[in-house]
């Protein structure tokens, strides 16, 4: 076995990124970016007015209240096409552009008119209620580094530089393969002694929201026969996910089967609960993640070692992902395998619990977790109260 780090560790060198493809805008929200996005102009272009007022030259400001000519209008998109005169103030509305010689914005708040005559009370502060031009971004900022999955934030400033194509990373297509004779598709009526394959909708729904391409590739029974065919029909995929199949029983010829096809393994277990038995390994054309069959251990695995995988194929920057918390009930000492508890936020202390049974079989139970604990390998026992690390669950 080996520590989870080293698994991440393995997994991540074992993976190549994607290629790259050229996307509009309104295609990009998830995907991350191949090529870092330059501002092509300058935000904002000019000085703008931050609110509604009434524009002045600073230096026309003296002892409160004054009064000043109204002398024009400036309003979005539609600016002043000449300088303020001294003397004067120009009407002016949120985002219009400053007009030359102006360098403050009195609030319409702060002022009284008369006809043209405007009274404003306020002392000279230059650039107050102002926008200075260039104080978002100027033309040739990075406004994005390479390796960024692009939020609708993102995708904002972005569109607000310039860009209307982003070179994002492609897809990553990764197949999932369940394993077992006890296995039926979700839908299908289980027979005497079988369960749902509830693993694969599962990760396909996960490898969606991380960004990839799932495809499924159905369940391979347990014969050595159907398991090379089943290995054999995952072509032209970026990584293939097992689900099951590689214990050490009698009916169990994944790993078998992966070997006599000229499969290379980097690790075979985990020093991890739940999820021991997680192996990673090559084919000679495919990289291989497998996972395990319990449905809480596939799933844990998922979004530890699954997730860092998708994230090396997107080219993605990888980020820290745990969080600090406390404790609202007390937890155990851990024994010899890094342990990872399913738990949920407590609504009276705002601190973390587990959430309820912990067996690697009870798919309800991580159906109601908000967040992991992970605790290392020997841990101490924690009172409530204590800080821990968290990671939350999307």
């Amino acid at each position: 076995m080996i520590p989870l780090t080293d698994a991440i560790a393995r997994v991540r060198s074992g993976l190549t990124a994607c290629d790259r493809e050229t996307i509009g805008l309104g295609e990009a929200a998830g995907r991350v970016l191949g090529q870092a996005v330059k501002a092509r102009l300058t935000q904002p272009p000019f000085h703008a007015s931050a609110m509604d007022g009434y524009a002045v030259r600073s230096g026309d400001l003296g002892e409160n209240p004054v009064d000043l000519t109204l002398d024009g209008e400036s309003a979005a998109g539609h600016g002043l096409d000449r300088a303020i005169r001294g003397g004067t103030t120009v009407r002016i509305s949120t985002g219009a552009a400053l007009p030359e010689g102006a360098d403050q914005v009195v609030i319409q708040e702060n002022t009284v008119r008369e006809q043209d005559i405007i009274t404003l009370n306020d002392t000279p502060q230059p650039m107050r209620h102002v926008r200075a031009m260039g104080e978002d971004f100027t033309d040739g900022d990075t406004l994005l580094a390479a390796g960024t999955r692009l939020t609708p934030a993102r995708l904002a400033l972005a569109a607000a530089g310039g860009a209307s194509e982003l070179s994002v990373t492609r897809k990553p297509r990764i197949g999932v393969l369940a394993s077992g004779d006890e296995l039926v598709p979700a839908g299908a009526p289980p027979g005497p002694g079988q369960i749902i394959n509830s693993n694969a909708p599962a990760l396909a729904a996960l490898l969606t929201q991380w960004g990839a391409e799932p495809v499924d590739l159905g369940i391979a029974r347990d014969t050595p026969d159907a398991v090379r065919a089943s290995l054999e029909q995952a072509e032209n995929l970026d990584l293939l996910v097992t689900i099951g199949g590689a214990s050490v029983g009698d009916h169990d010829h994944l790993r078998q089967v992966f070997a006599e096809m000229g499969g290379a393994l980097a690790f075979e277990k985990i020093a991890l609960k739940p999820g021991k038995p997680t192996w990673f390994g090559h084919l000679p054309d495919t990289p291989v993640l497998g996972l395990p069959g319990n449905p809480v251990s596939a799933l844990v695995v998922a979004e530890l070692v699954l997730r860092p995988a998708v994230e090396t194929l997107s080219g993605e920057t990888p980020r820290a992902r745990l969080r600090p918390a406390f404790l609202a009930a007390d937890l155990a000492a851990n024994g010899p395998r890094e342990t990872w508890i399913r738990g949920r936020f407590d609504p009276e202390t705002g601190g973390v619990r587990p959430a309820g049974r912990q067996e690697s079989g009870l798919v309800s139970a991580l159906a109601m977790a908000e967040l992991l604990i992970p605790r290392p390998i020997d841990a101490p026992a924690l009172r409530a109260g204590e800080p821990v690390d968290i990671l939350v669950l999307d």
